[in-house]
């Protein structure tokens, strides 16, 4: 057996792992029934239905009928700036406020890209700002500070 879809080979991997883990880390949950659900239960169907779902889409990579398809070489440098920016923001969020954390998130992130222009990150951090600040402080009125600290005092 060759492995014709190596996408698919590792998708499956994936998301096989992931239901696995899901399984394995509920398991200190009671599970109950479909009538009479426990906690465990969500997770536990859930990294089932993922373990499952792995197996066939890794399953697929083994077909005479699938496409040839290689793994691609991992952009090291783009996946560093990325997992940073992120860093970045959880670590800012609660001294500096959405506002600042949310633009440096942006900024951080945009520069992955090959194409990063200033002026796009910069309009991209004012729309997202806005659209944050109604989404998830008007909407879902969740307690972010917006401002950093020095400057509510």
């Amino acid at each position: 057996m060759q492995v014709r879809n190596h996408h698919d080979l590792w998708s499956g991997v994936m998301f096989g792992s992931f239901g696995l883990l899901f399984i394995v880390l509920s398991r200190q949950y009671q599970l109950g029934s479909a009538a009479k659900m426990g906690p465990g239960y969500f997770p536990t169907m859930l990294g089932a239905l993922c373990l499952i779902l792995g197996l066939v889409i890794a399953a697929g990579a083994f077909k005479s009928s699938a496409t040839q398809a290689r793994i691609a070489k991992v952009g090291w440098r783009e996946l560093i700036v990325v997992l940073l920016g992120v860093s970045l923001f959880a670590a800012l969020l609660p001294q500096l406020g959405i506002i600042v954390a949310l633009i440096v998130l942006i900024l951080v992130t945009s520069t992955a890209s090959h194409e990063f222009r200033f002026r796009d990150a910069l309009i991209s951090s004012v729309v997202l700002l806005i659209m944050s600040y109604l989404v998830f402080v008007k909407g879902l009125e969740l307690q972010f500070p917006l401002l950093p600290k020095f400057m509510t005092k």
